[in-house]
């Protein structure tokens, strides 16, 4: 019904809906509703009965226009062509169901004024579902737009308002689009299902806010921002899209609080060409590439107290490149192949008071001539905690800890940090290392408990060290190698102390601080993608060494290992075929041609690196390989940043390989499934053109799980032909497990008590077997926890006798993950 607010003493007018589809009053009819709207004036009220309307209606006045209450969708405004509804009021319209067929004009037209629209549904095939320009300010609450052919919702030209607990159901382009200096405010609104971009902001002066907003399920970028825009989003959520989850680009400015972005396939959030992008509170996790992606010179990202984790690719989880600045201040990087990665002249990270943890490969990376300083952080878990790659490279790092590492900090070619105040605890190959021509000063730092060395520097590095300490460092606190006879090279080392001797004299000179020692293959094989540089002098194992074992004596140790019977088959088989061969040769006969290229297959901790490196010394002791040495890589040392880097990165392992085995560790990260714009195509071309051209000079493995690798080999044929066979690498069993106990507990002097083995073999049996199983890993775990925990046992006595001091017992086995 409808009435005239100033004669409302003359009674009200009821407008019903007949048969006949006209319009009565009791003193007049309509032909029409649009013409019912015509008369009305500011405060009616028109309650709409049931049924459809092929009408384009305006409403030009302050009126009330809706449906029957208990009846909602029963009115349908629904002409053939052009704008079903147009607003140019402030008025209220409620309980309809618009539908529109221009794919030319939106279905509802807000134009002026500060109407409310209020559970409208809009089901239709237009330009827009909702668009709201000019000086129009509505507030827009539980409406619902479904449109599959065009923009959801749109506003424009200047346009405002609040949008209010809405649906975007479906949108054929973006689900939300602000341009033209519009700003609109979302609240509580979702937005799903959408053909292009979810939320998207673009040009000068143009803003969106949006709280407690859900954007999932769109077919590009959950967020874009982009020429100058800006976004404020608050306790949002974006996840599951099928490009990055939230893009920023040409000075774009953001604001993400309490905001959460997971499930994306490509980037969760990339910036670029000085857009600036501030997070607080926010959480990053499931992401396919980059957790942050952060480029050109004048883009920044500043993060506070925000989390960063569980990524389901093969990339850094943050990445700085091309002159752009990062900032982490309390935040957390956990669960990903690398934390950081710095690179580019120009490019900065500073991270302070954050912990990075459980990373498979590199923590911190800085390259190219980019810097990163990082105060009172925290990096555990990690094969490599920070490594200064290049010349040009550096930073700080300062009052950090860093636990768990294979080595804790890497400098090399020419890079030079300072490393102050910092504590490497129970690193596996070295607290410090420096190679190939790195420098880098480090102040008051501290390694204690490394399987190998405290601070090991080769080639004659030129680096500083000064009031410096070492605790029980299994092969020294400090060695130095030098660059050559007769160079003035070396580190200089002051005030540095160690628990070995109770102090490190300070050398009369330079040339006296250097001592020569064998080059160290396992500290060397776990740094990834050292390559030698025109500054670093020739490493000192250049000249081809005889192999000192029999292939005999090493097949022995293969053996010798726990398990692995197929593995054995397959190796003996192999080198059988290769010594049968070259004994042929030596009666003059024909030998059958055999590939020694392999594929390893099976799951982290089965031995495949052992038994990499025991294949490459068979061969140097058969004669097939000069040397046999091994050098282990994976992706991040193979594909580079830039086009053209690629190859030479994978030329130089190459080279470094040439004698002995390139073992290419997670190859099939080499050709993700997604590879679109991926330079890991270049890696693997280059790699194949080099294996045919230097057929004789390299043996390549590639290894890692058992299903991505018949993935790589199947959409890489070109690389499945090089190889002769697949050696699978089963997972050890509860017997095994015990039996790689018992051998570490032998070769550290401790014995198993009676009742400690079955007890052992109950709690392999029981133990998890999920993808985080580390089969050899987990039991060399479980048997440093059992020595853990015998420590503290012990301890407690006064006077314990040998066998307190070597027995191991049931007790001491820690509890089930």
């Amino acid at each position: 019904m409808w009435g005239h607010s100033n004669a409302m003493a003359q009674g009200t007018v009821q407008v019903t809906h007949t048969g006949t589809s006209r319009w009565r009053r009791r003193t007049g009819e309509y032909a029409s509703l649009a013409a019912a709207l015509e008369v009305a004036a500011d405060g009616d009220v028109l309650t709409v009965a049931p049924g459809t309307y092929r009408e384009n209606l305006v409403v030009q006045r302050a009126v009330t226009l809706r449906g029957p209450e208990g009846s909602p969708g029963s009115v349908r405004i629904a002409p053939v062509d052009g704008v079903p509804l147009t607003v140019r009021a402030s008025a209220v319209v409620q309980d309809l169901h618009v539908e529109g067929q221009d794919a030319a004009a939106p279905a509802v037209l807000v134009e002026e004024g500060t109407p409310e629209l209020m559970d409208v549904r809009v089901v239709t095939r237009s330009a827009a579902g909702i668009e709201v320009r000019g000086s129009a300010r509505p507030t827009v609450r539980r409406c619902t737009v479904d449109n599959p052919a065009g923009i959801g919702i749109a506003v424009v030209d200047g346009g405002g308002g609040v949008f209010e607990d809405c649906e975007v159901v479906a949108a054929g382009q973006s689900g939300v689009a602000v341009r033209g200096g519009a700003h609109p405010r979302l609240e509580r609104c979702r937005v799903h299902h959408a053909s292009g971009v979810g939320l998207s902001a673009t040009g000068e002066n143009s803003g969106l806010e949006a709280v407690g907003c859900e954007v999932y399920e769109v077919r590009g970028s959950g967020v874009q921002v982009t020429g100058r825009a800006t976004a404020h989003l608050t306790d949002c959520d974006v996840h599951r899209t099928t490009a990055d989850g939230v893009t920023l680009d040409t000075d774009a400015v953001m604001t993400l609080a309490d905001c959460r972005i997971h499930d994306i396939p490509e980037n969760a959030v990339d910036l670029r060409s000085r857009s600036v992008l501030t997070l607080t509170r926010t959480s990053v996790r499931q992401f396919g590439r980059n957790g942050l992606s952060v480029w050109d010179p004048g883009t920044r990202v500043d993060a506070n107290q925000c989390e960063i984790f569980d990524s389901t690719g093969d990339y850094p989880a943050v990445w700085v490149s091309d002159g752009a600045t990062a900032v982490l201040d309390s935040c957390r990087v956990h669960d990903v192949p690398d934390a950081l990665f710095v690179l580019d002249r120009g490019s900065r990270a500073d991270v302070v008071d954050s912990d990075l943890s459980q990373v498979r490969n590199t923590a911190v990376s800085v390259s190219d001539g980019a810097t990163a300083q990082l105060d009172d952080c925290r990096i555990r878990d990690a094969a490599t905690g920070a490594w200064f790659r290049d010349h040009g490279s550096g930073g700080t790092l300062n009052n950090c800890t860093l636990d768990g590492t294979q080595t804790g900090v890497i400098v090399t070619k020419g890079a030079d940090p300072t490393i102050e105040r910092c504590t490497v605890e129970s690193p596996a190959e070295a607290g410090f290392y420096v190679s190939a021509g790195g420098r880098g000063s480090f102040l008051n730092c501290r390694v204690t408990g490394s399987s190998g060395y405290g601070f090991h520097v080769i080639d004659g590095c030129r680096t500083t060290l000064r009031k410096c300490r070492t605790e029980r460092c299994a092969r020294g606190g400090y060695e130095f190698a030098d660059g050559g006879p007769g160079t003035d090279a070396g580190p200089l080392v002051e005030d540095c102390t160690s628990d070995e001797s109770g102090g490190l004299r300070p050398p009369m000179a330079r040339e006296t601080a250097v001592q020569t020692v064998p080059q160290s293959p396992g500290l060397l094989g776990s740094i990834p993608g050292q390559r030698t540089s025109e500054q670093a002098p020739p490493p000192a194992a250049e000249e081809p060494v005889k192999p000192t074992r029999t292939s005999k004596a090493v097949l022995g140790e293969l053996d010798a290992l726990v398990g692995l019977e197929n593995v054995k088959r397959e190796v003996r088989a192999l080198t059988d075929m290769i010594e049968v061969g070259r004994r042929r040769q030596q009666a003059g006969l024909k030998a059958a041609s055999v590939k020694r290229h392999l594929v390893f297959t099976g799951s982290p901790g089965t031995g495949k690196t052992t038994v990499a490196r025991l294949y490459g010394e068979i061969l140097a002791s058969l004669g097939v390989l000069e040397k046999g040495h091994l050098v282990e890589v994976s992706r991040v040392d193979l594909v580079g940043e830039h086009i053209g880097s690629t190859a030479i990165r994978t030329q130089e392992a190459f080279d470094r390989a040439r004698g002995g085995v390139l073992f290419i560790d997670e190859a099939y990260a080499l050709s993700p499934e997604d590879s679109g714009r991926d330079f890991g195509k270049e890696a693997i071309d280059t790699l194949v053109k080099l294996m045919e051209d230097h057929r004789d000079a390299v043996v390549v493995i590639v290894a890692g799980y058992t299903a991505e690798m018949e993935r790589f080999l199947s959409v890489n044929p070109g690389v499945a032909s090089r190889f002769s066979r697949t050696i699978t690498f089963t997972d050890y069993g509860p017997g095994e497990l015990l039996r790689i106990v018992e051998q570490q507990a032998e070769e550290h002097e401790y014995r198993l008590a009676p009742g400690a083995g079955e007890a052992l073999l109950k709690y392999f049996t029981q133990l998890p077997k999920g993808p985080a199983f580390g089969n050899g890993r987990t039991a060399r775990q479980t048997f440093e926890a059992m020595v853990e925990r015998h420590a503290s046992r012990v301890a407690q006595l006064d006077d314990p006798s040998t066998d307190d001091l070597t027995l191991l017992y049931a007790e001491d086995l820690p509890e089930q993950p």
